[in-house]
């Protein structure tokens, strides 16, 4: 099973984007959904979460109050709306399924640059 991400682009300091989380093969709600991003040269950073079972969510200190994670279980999609981006927010994002981390997608990329 792969996720596959998408919205991603260029986008001028400050601006917003929002990414996508689909897949065709299985029910997305039924999973919590992490979100990640990977700059060039950096570790894999967690970004944050969203619960299966009360859609409850978790982000890390450095995107929390600029990046709110959601679902829309009738488009079997879930999304992360990126606020206030920042230059340092400029890399490759992806989604990932379950506890453990079962499947990703291949990644959306994110420049942020004026």
């Amino acid at each position: 099973l792969q996720l596959v991400e998408s919205g991603g682009g260029l986008v001028q300091p400050g601006g917003s984007l929002r990414l996508s989380c689909g897949a065709s093969a299985v029910t997305l709600r039924d999973y919590s959904i992490s979100w990640f991003r990977q700059a060039p040269g950096k570790e894999r950073e967690g970004l944050g979460c969203i619960s299966d079972s009360d859609g409850g969510t978790y982000y890390t200190d450095s995107v929390k109050g600029r990046f709110t994670i959601s679902r829309d279980n009738a488009k079997n999609t879930l999304y992360l709306e990126m606020n206030s981006l920042k230059p340092e927010d400029t890399a490759l994002y992806y989604c990932a399924r379950g506890s453990k981390l079962t499947d990703w997608g291949q990644g959306t990329q994110v420049t942020v640059s004026s």
